[in-house]
């Protein structure tokens, strides 16, 4: 089968384009014959390098988050899986590729209506953004910022928040145009990459769902009402200062409050549930999937490219 390896760690160049054996479920995993592979943050994060002391090595296969067809499954699997359509989570790694090993227990069976190429944009940011907020102790009537709002993670988080009575949701982006794209999909207020502008948006903010990290991060606690809380669901401008927490310190009397939200900390059914009550949703209309392209699985480097120049608004998807 073809997939794409990290042949060098560094710029999109580093992905290769290889023939591998094509692999046989082990006990507990389905097979999966690939119709969309997403294309995440993580992957040129971790493409990048910048998390080389995470032990990858040369020949990883990047990608997380597959769609398509169970064509076997592995002992202690049940065989009636085999023709369904699924999304499936291959973990950190492994989703580049024409077939694809999955874990029975982060497999979800897909509506018949919901295409595999959204299936890829919504399953992992779905879940990032639904917990995400849950982990923030979002209430119906709060002030919500989403930070790096572009993004597949940050879209869902937009439409969670106001799909969840947020009193105003406000987004930083990086054009006007996008701004608009983001206001039809449920955003109240745009502001620019600082948190600046919108004149109209509130002076702060009850959460704030960040995508971004990086050296700004902490100026946006500038931002937070009292007892506001900061939430870090990604860090696609990297980690933040060592000493971002003093500018929290500094505002001791506001009570505010910082954490990090991985996926993983989720137990595996509550993940599935919530996948499966999105998928419908989407199907249904009720929430939007926004795919940038569709490229083939061969342009995984030109999808990188485009990833890092910060061209994407939603997720760019690769199809065998």
């Amino acid at each position: 089968m073809k997939a794409i390896t990290i042949r060098t760690y560094g710029a999109p160049e580093g992905l290769a384009v290889v023939d591998l054996p094509a692999p046989a479920p082990a006990a507990g995993q389905v097979l999966i014959a690939t119709e969309a592979i997403g294309v995440g943050g993580v992957d040129t994060v971790i493409r990048s390098g910048a998390l080389a002391s995470y032990g990858f090595k040369p020949g990883f296969i990047p990608g997380s988050e597959v769609a398509g067809t169970v064509t076997a499954v592995g002992d202690g699997v049940d065989a009636s899986w085999i023709g369904r359509r699924v999304w499936g989570f291959t973990g950190t790694g492994g989703g580049y590729v024409e077939q694809a090993v999955v874990p029975v227990e982060e497999v979800v069976l897909l509506p018949p209506r919901l295409p595999s190429v959204d299936a890829v944009t919504l399953g992992s940011a779905g879940v990032v953004a639904h917990f995400g907020l849950r982990h923030a102790h979002f209430a119906p009537g709060e002030t919500v910022l989403v930070r790096g709002a572009a993004g597949s993670i940050g879209i869902m988080a937009v439409q969670l928040a106001a799909r969840g009575g947020a009193a105003a949701v406000a987004v930083t982006t990086s054009s006007a145009g996008r701004g608009a794209r983001l206001r039809r999909l449920g955003a109240t207020h745009v502001l620019d990459r600082a948190g600046g502008g919108g004149e109209e948006a509130p002076a702060g903010f009850d959460v704030i769902v960040d995508v971004v990290a990086g050296d700004d991060m902490p100026s946006f606690f500038d931002r937070l009402n009292p007892n506001g809380r900061i939430v870090a669901v990604g860090a696609v401008a990297g980690r933040p200062p060592a000493d971002f927490g003093t500018r929290m310190m500094a505002a001791f009397q506001k009570s505010m409050s910082f954490a990090t939200f991985s996926a993983a900390t989720v137990a595996p059914s509550d993940r599935r549930a919530v996948r499966g009550e999105q998928f419908a949703a989407a199907a249904a209309g009720e929430i939007e999937t926004v795919v940038h392209d569709v490229l083939p699985l061969e342009e995984a480097g030109r999808a990188h490219r485009r990833m890092d120049a910060g061209e994407v608004f939603g997720r760019i998807v690769l199809t065998p």
